[in-house]
């Protein structure tokens, strides 16, 4: 029974771990879990519902992911073995990536290439609204746009994003029958 567990432990880690090698952001990381883990370690419902909570709670959602379906999974040990498979990853490549910043703060070309990708990462977060919103299968309606178009000015107005999701959910019973 103890090796079985331990067995059950390295899984986890090696889930996450290949999760966070292998997705760059959260919304791939999020599809890549769902593959691997559904069916494996959860059910669709368990995933579904896993994936709920995380995007209200504040925090990153692979950590709380890994959290909930290593928990569920393998208790506590496999709350920390799903953490640890998901935070040395981008841990390791955070601290390679200071070093070599810290080297190189002093050249212009290093500052030049940080002003150089503000504007694609922007337009990766545009991208990605737009595949949440269309990703639905039906058509981007007015009431998806209505709901986008709300959020989108509480956030310039500084408002919570918990609160901002929350309010969105609970205006989606209303909206979306």
């Amino acid at each position: 029974m103890r090796k079985n567990f331990l067995g059950i432990l390295l899984s986890l880690f090696w889930l996450f771990l290949k999760v966070n090698l292998l997705s760059t952001s959260g919304i791939a990381s999020v599809g890549l879990l769902h593959q691997e883990a559904v069916g494996t370690f959860v059910t669709e419902e368990q995933f579904v519902q896993a994936v709920s909570f995380s995007s209200i709670l504040p925090g990153s959602e692979a950590e709380k992911l890994a959290m909930f379906i290593g928990l569920r999974v393998g208790g506590l040990p496999g709350a920390l073995a799903s953490l640890l498979g998901s935070s040395l990853p981008p841990t390791v490549l955070m601290l390679g990536v200071f070093m070599i910043l810290h080297r190189l703060r002093r050249e212009a070309w290093v500052s030049r290439f940080v002003e150089g990708l503000m504007p694609a990462v922007a337009v990766l977060m545009i991208y990605v609204a737009y595949q949440l919103l269309a990703g639905n299968g039906g058509p981007l309606d007015w009431k998806m746009l209505a709901m986008a178009a709300v959020s989108l000015v509480a956030f310039m107005f500084n408002a919570p994003p918990p609160l901002v999701v929350i309010v969105a959910g609970i205006a989606g019973i209303f909206l979306f029958k």
